[in-house]
This record gives C-alpha cells, sequence and structure tokens, in this order.
C-alpha cells in the first residue's frame, strides 16, 4: 500500500472539499487503503504524482473514480422504512389535500443506484392506485456519480437489495433480468424517475420547487458548515409546507436549520 505525507493529504483533502464539499480531513487511512491500486493501475508510483494529475488536469474520469472509490455507495430497497411510512401514512394524504395541480415535485438528492427513488415510485402507485394516471409524480433523482446514475438507469438488483420487499411487491413492479437471482424494475416504475447528474455543492436551479427533498446519508460526509449551506440551499429549493428526510445516523443543527423539527430525520418548511 503506498502512503501519502502530510503535504499531499491536505492538498487532497483541499481540493476534494473545495468543489464536492466531502470532509476528508479523517480518512487518511481511508485514502491510503481505498486509492493505492487506483493509483498504481494509473501508472504513478506515488500520491504526490497522482494528486498533482487530479489538481491540474482535472479529468472527469480521473475525479469520478477517485469520488467512487472514498464514498460508499450502500442501500438497498425500503432503507430506513420509518421514513417511507411517514411517508405513506404523512406526507402523501396532505399533499393530496393541498396540491390541487395535481404535481408532486420529489427529489432524491444523492440517489446512488436508484433503489430510493424507485421505492418512493413504487409508494406513490401504491397509494394512489387507479388515481395514478391523473396525477404528474415523476421523482427526480441525482447524484454526482456517473457510475451510480448508469447503475441506476439499468435498474438491475440482486435478491439481496429486495430483500426488505414483500413477495407482491416482486411480483408487481419487477421482472426477471435474465440472470438467476437478478430483477429489473417494471417499465412503469422505471418511467416515473428523472435521473440527471448534480453536484450538491452547486446552486440549486431546478424549475419547480419540492414537496419533499430526500437526502440520506448523503451529509455523513460534510463538515457543519458545508451541511449548513447545503441545507439553507434545500429550504429555500422547498415548497411551503414541504419536507425534507434525512438519514437517521445524522442530524440538523436545531438552532440553525430553519426547518422545522418534526421528529428525528425528519424536518418541514412552514
Amino acid at each position: 500500500m503506498l502512503t501519502i505525507n502530510d503535504k499531499d493529504f491536505q492538498r487532497l483533502v483541499r481540493f476534494v472539499k473545495q468543489y464536492y464539499g466531502i470532509d476528508l480531513s479523517k480518512k487518511k487511512q481511508l485514502i491510503m487503503g481505498r486509492l493505492s491500486s487506483t493509483i498504481l493501475s494509473m501508472g504513478f508510483s506515488s500520491f504526490e504524482a497522482y494528486v498533482d494529475h487530479l489538481i491540474r488536469n482535472r479529468k472527469p474520469e480521473d475525479l469520478e473514480v477517485m469520488l467512487n472509490r472514498l464514498t460508499t455507495n450502500y442501500t438497498y430497497f425500503m432503507r430506513e422504512e420509518a421514513h417511507f411510512q411517514f411517508f405513506t401514512d404523512t406526507i402523501l394524504p396532505y399533499l393530496m389535500r393541498t396540491k390541487k395541480d395535481r404535481v408532486l415535485s420529489i427529489w432524491s438528492a444523492g440517489c446512488s443506484s436508484g433503489e430510493e427513488p424507485y421505492t418512493i415510485s413504487m409508494l406513490l402507485k401504491e397509494y394512489l392506485g387507479s388515481k395514478a394516471s391523473m396525477w404528474d409524480t415523476r421523482v427526480l433523482a441525482t447524484d454526482i456519480s456517473q457510475n451510480a446514475l448508469h447503475a441506476a438507469a439499468n435498474a438491475v438488483y440482486d435478491e439481496n437489495s429486495l430483500r426488505n420487499l414483500s413477495a407482491s411487491w416482486k411480483s408487481k413492479y419487477f421482472r426477471p433480468a435474465g440472470s438467476p437471482g437478478l430483477y429489473t424494475v417494471s417499465p412503469d416504475i422505471k418511467a416515473n424517475v428523472i435521473f440527471r447528474t448534480f453536484n450538491l455543492m452547486d446552486p440549486i436551479r431546478f424549475r419547480l420547487k419540492f414537496d419533499v427533498i430526500f437526502c440520506r446519508n448523503v451529509m455523513i460526509y460534510f463538515d457543519q458548515a458545508t451541511k449548513d449551506s447545503l441545507v439553507n440551499r434545500f429550504y429555500d429549493a422547498t415548497n411551503p409546507g414541504g419536507y425534507l428526510l434525512i438519514g437517521h445516523s445524522e442530524s440538523l443543527n436545531k438552532e440553525n436549520t430553519p426547518y422545522k423539527y418534526l421528529k428525528p430525520a425528519t424536518y418541514r418548511k412552514e
């Protein structure tokens, strides 16, 4: 395994923090462990040469590899199920009463390989039933990683990813993907999700404001200042009465956040 000296470590930390908001200041061992083989396979013999290359050339494909190696995209359908129960029991009834234009604007920010937005789409289909065609329920799903978005758009998952789903949902919303133990999302659920590349450090300038923003297990990589700034941008992009759902291992500063705290990992714009 290659070693990284303090100078190159700090250079890499500053670069990743500035452009992606990810705080690696306490991840020296992780950086060495996860990037050493990548660096050698690219023909570099040291972290110094690799960091020089990243900063000077900023090649999108190399930055993509680096980000994929340093951030974990582990997810599955119905992860942190309490959020989805709240979505069905509280959020959707409220939106059905108040959205006279029958347009639901829902954002899965940091969608990884797609399980979260597809879960949301299935919940919408279940809740609306025969009325689903009367509503615009398309889910915006974004991620900084092209690899993650490619996997999400491909929508092929194994049994482990589907382990929290009922047999009826598997039958209704999935199809065999060719190889044993692999499944793909049904066309109607797949068509209800729009995937886009987006860096959460960038200004949020989508056409509509959002009724619900799911940003779960993403801000664990951010320091407090970066997190506060992002939450403020989320707030500005949320409709009055809209919701922000974050990971259960995460929390917002209750003194600073403009959202109203409802319960763990669940906030609302009044």
